[in-house]
C-alpha cells in the first residue's frame, strides 16, 4: 500500500444527577453566533441556554484551529453549570483508548494536580491529535464525574475496511448524493489525484466512522456531546444522517465552528458560530 494514502486514511480516523461542581468556565473566543433555524445573532449565554436544553449535541470543529478548541472546552466547562452532563464524547477517542480513558478518571480521583502529559501519556494520545489543542478541553471531560467515550473506529477496523469496503446501510447516509458529496471532498484533499478504488475505500471508511459516531452518541448517558470534524458533524453529510438510519426518532443538535469565509447553512446546522481568523 502506498505510505502517504496510509497516512491519510488514518489521519481520517482519527454520570450524574446533580449539577457537576466545575472549575469557572474559561471565556469563549469572540466572532459571531447565529442560530440558523431564525437567522437571529445569539450571544455566548443565549448559545448556551438553547444548547443545554438538547438530549445530543454535536460540535463540528477543524481540527487545528485553536478558538474551535477554546469554544470546546467552554462549552464542556459551562454546560454542567446550568443542567447536569451526561457524558462527551470525542472523535479522537478509540474503543482501544476506551480502558485507559476509565482508568485514567479513577486514577485522576486520587492525583487531581497530574500534569496534562502525564495524561496524555497515560491515554497513549494519538499523535495524530495535537495535544496542545486538545489537552484543556481533554482533562476538563476527564476530571468530571460524567463519562469520557471514544466515538471513533480503531485502526484495525480502518485497516479492514480499506481493504474491504463495506457501506453501512441506511436510507439517508446511503443516498448517492450523499455519497457523492463525501467523494468530492476527499478528492479535494487528494488534489484530485486518487485511483477510484482508493477513493471507494476512502468513502467506505469515512461513513463507517460516521455511522460509529452516531451509534455511540445514541446509547451514551444524556444530556451528550459529541466533539468530531466539521465533515462528520454536518447533517447532510455526517453523523446525522446515520442517526436518522438507526432511530428516526432520535433527536440531535448540531453546532458548527467556521472559520472566516466559510459559509455554513441550515440544511448543516443549527447554530454557527464564525470565529476570528487565525495565523496558520
Amino acid at each position: 500500500m502506498n505510505t502517504f494514502l496510509l497516512l491519510a486514511i488514518l489521519a481520517l480516523t482519527a454520570c450524574s444527577t446533580t449539577p457537576q461542581k466545575m472549575p469557572a468556565p474559561v471565556t469563549p473566543p469572540g466572532g459571531t453566533i447565529t442560530d440558523l433555524r431564525t437567522g437571529k445573532m445569539l450571544s455566548p449565554s443565549q448559545l448556551i441556554s438553547y444548547l443545554a436544553d438538547e438530549p445530543r449535541v454535536i460540535i463540528g470543529e477543524k481540527h487545528d484551529n485553536p478558538y474551535h478548541h477554546q469554544i470546546e472546552n467552554w462549552l464542556v466547562q459551562s454546560l454542567p453549570l446550568l443542567r447536569p452532563q451526561g457524558s462527551v464524547l470525542m472523535e479522537m477517542l478509540t474503543p482501544a483508548q476506551q480502558p485507559q480513558v476509565d482508568k485514567v478518571k479513577a486514577w485522576l480521583q486520587t492525583n487531581s494536580d497530574a500534569q496534562s502529559t502525564q495524561v496524555a501519556e497515560k491515554l497513549n494520545w494519538q499523535k495524530g491529535w495535537d495535544w496542545s489543542m486538545y489537552s484543556d478541553v481533554v482533562m476538563a471531560a476527564i476530571k468530571a464525574p460524567y463519562p469520557l467515550l471514544s466515538a471513533n473506529l480503531d485502526r484495525s477496523e480502518i485497516m479492514a475496511f480499506y481493504q474491504k469496503p463495506i457501506f453501512p446501510a441506511g436510507k439517508n447516509s446511503s443516498d448517492a448524493k450523499v455519497k457523492d458529496a463525501i467523494a468530492a471532498t476527499i478528492r479535494t484533499s487528494h488534489q484530485q489525484n486518487i485511483e477510484p478504488a482508493q477513493l471507494n475505500a476512502m468513502l467506505a471508511i469515512q461513513q463507517q466512522r460516521d455511522r460509529r459516531m452516531a451509534q455511540r452518541l445514541l446509547v451514551a448517558p444524556q444530556p451528550a456531546l459529541l466533539i468530531a470534524g466539521g465533515y462528520h458533524a454536518a447533517k447532510s453529510l455526517g453523523v446525522p444522517l446515520h442517526v436518522k438510519d438507526l432511530d428516526h426518532a432520535a433527536k440531535i443538535t448540531v453546532l458548527i465552528l467556521a472559520e472566516p469565509g466559510v459559509i455554513v447553512d441550515n440544511t448543516q446546522a443549527d447554530y454557527v458560530w464564525s470565529t476570528p481568523a487565525t495565523d496558520h
